[in-house]
């Protein structure tokens, strides 16, 4: 795919790169007024439900179906593009460097029903619920090789729409 003139870039770049597009999911739950996070079992880190999409697919849907695979999550009643980023990042889990045109998607829960998970070898993560104010203090605090930027990036201009959305929730987290 190519990148688009404009598109803003986050993080270092690394030596040996693979490319592999994709992108994340930011999920928020209007009753309890939190964002479903992945946190990592090997040392409790927050991470986005993210994937990368086959060259075929629909990004929107690609991401949205690593959303529900890695979370459960699928009862979706407002779905909406955030921003797009070309992103340089460690993927720790799979312990390799990676650079990617990433976009997000905001996903409004209905419910927080969830169908069974259907994670890869590589992903040790449980689903939990977080504020904001939580979510970004704890990327702002591990962020020291700017793996987190561009998730930091994309969760702030998801938080600034669930409240420009109205879903009780005030401006920036």
């Amino acid at each position: 795919m190519e990148i688009p003139p404009g598109t803003p870039e986050f993080g270092i770049r690394r030596e040996n790169e693979e490319r592999r597009d994709g992108g994340c999911g930011v999920v928020f739950d209007p009753g309890s007024q939190k964002y479903a996070v992945g946190r990592r079992d090997a040392d409790g880190h927050l991470l986005l439900f993210s994937g990368g999409v086959d060259t075929d697919e629909d990004p929107q849907a690609g991401i949205l179906r690593e959303v529900t695979e890695e979370s459960g999550l699928y009862d979706f009643i407002y779905v909406e593009k955030v921003a797009d980023a070309l992103t340089h990042y460690h993927n720790v889990l799979k312990g390799v460097n990676r650079v990617a045109y990433a976009t997000c998607y905001l996903a409004i829960l209905g419910s927080s029903k969830q169908l069974p998970l259907k994670l890869e070898e590589h992903e040790k993560f449980s689903l939990c619920w977080k504020t904001a104010d939580e979510i970004l203090k704890s990327w702002e605090e591990n962020n020291e090789d700017k793996s987190y930027d561009h998730w930091i990036y994309f969760f702030k201009k998801a938080v600034d729409r669930v409240a420009a959305l109205d879903y009780g929730v005030s401006k920036g987290g």
